[in-house]
């Protein structure tokens, strides 16, 4: 597993309190896969219902609060498949 992949389940964690009501999936290109459900976030590649994908520096940027995840889903550089209704309820946590 990559130090990215590892900073990036331990910064989740912290935000989430206590897990995440639904499956997401973050894929962080050139690095893996974390998942986030009831149980916290960890490295996984497992099925989720909404899949967003971006790459490290935009990902990074979005955990450090430098980035709202609207607005990188807006202009291109977080892509996401599945429930956008999963991946909106996520905005909050990621703030």
């Amino acid at each position: 597993m990559s130090d990215v992949i590892d900073e990036a389940v331990t910064m989740l964690n912290s935000k989430l309190d206590g897990g995440f009501d639904g499956t997401a999936k973050f894929v962080i290109e050139d690095e893996g896969s974390i998942l986030l459900d009831e149980e916290g976030a960890r490295a996984s590649d497992d099925e989720a219902e909404v899949t967003m994908t971006a790459d490290s520096g935009t990902f990074r940027d979005i955990l450090e609060g430098d980035l709202d995840p609207t607005v990188a889903f807006a202009s291109g550089r977080l892509k996401v498949d599945g429930d956008i209704g999963v991946a909106m309820r996520l905005v909050p946590a990621l703030a």
